[in-house]
């Protein structure tokens, strides 16, 4: 039964899935920012708009293209388009990443140290993680390429299953978590999803392993 979640079309649909709540969140503060028009709880982010409106655009580009990279047909029938796209996805995380770090710098925290590190941190590995794929891809290695954009978005999308932990808690306390209990799991969800796509990285090598392409 797991072995569906390895292949790459439903790895596409399974993060795609995953990540829908941040995506579509993100697409609502691009219009808003512009607007005014944020929700009271965000207001305080408008002392960086600038920074602020490229971390949810970046956000948006980012999350939609990782998953349609994943689908093989793009990459097999449509290789410009494939290589195009995964150019602009490179850009939209490093603008992600860079924006983010931004809005900690210039942006009073309400979250805890805890939250703050790992945003500061997880930020740093995927600009990193982007580059090696980037690094990966010119040296025609492929498998390599595809793990290294795979790492790249489940730690860039990584607060994506949040959402179902939070939502249920909410459900049966009838209030939000706050304060450390929120970021612990925050953070500890941002660090399985990361887990999570590592392991679908292996068994993926494990099945099938790839060779490099030589030019």
């Amino acid at each position: 039964m797991l072995r569906i979640f390895t292949r790459p079309v439903p790895l596409a649909w399974l993060l795609a899935l995953c990540t829908f709540i941040p995506v579509v969140t993100a697409a609502v503060l691009v219009v808003q920012i512009p607007l005014g028009a944020l929700p009271a709880d965000a207001l305080r982010l408008t002392a960086a708009p600038v920074m602020y409106f490229l971390h949810a655009l970046g956000g948006v580009v980012f999350g939609v293209l990782g998953p349609v990279q994943l689908v093989s047909a793009l990459r097999h029938r449509f290789g410009f388009l494939h290589r195009l796209s995964g150019r602009v996805f490179v850009l939209a995380g490093w603008t992600m990443a860079l924006a983010g770090l931004g809005l900690l710098w210039q942006v009073e925290s309400v979250a805890t140290a805890l939250l703050d590190v790992a945003r500061g941190v997880f930020s740093l590995a995927l600009m990193a993680l982007l580059a090696l794929g980037v690094m990966a891809a010119r040296k025609r290695n492929m498998g390599q390429h595809r793990a290294w954009m795979v790492r790249a978005y489940v730690t860039g999308m990584g607060t994506g299953p949040v959402a179902l932990v939070m939502f249920p808690i909410y459900l049966m306390t009838g209030k939000p978590l706050q304060g450390l209990l929120s970021d612990t799991v925050v953070v500890g969800m941002w660090l399985i999803t990361i887990a999570t796509g590592e392991w679908v990285i292996r068994r993926r090598a494990v099945q099938k392993p790839l060779q490099p392409i030589v030019a």
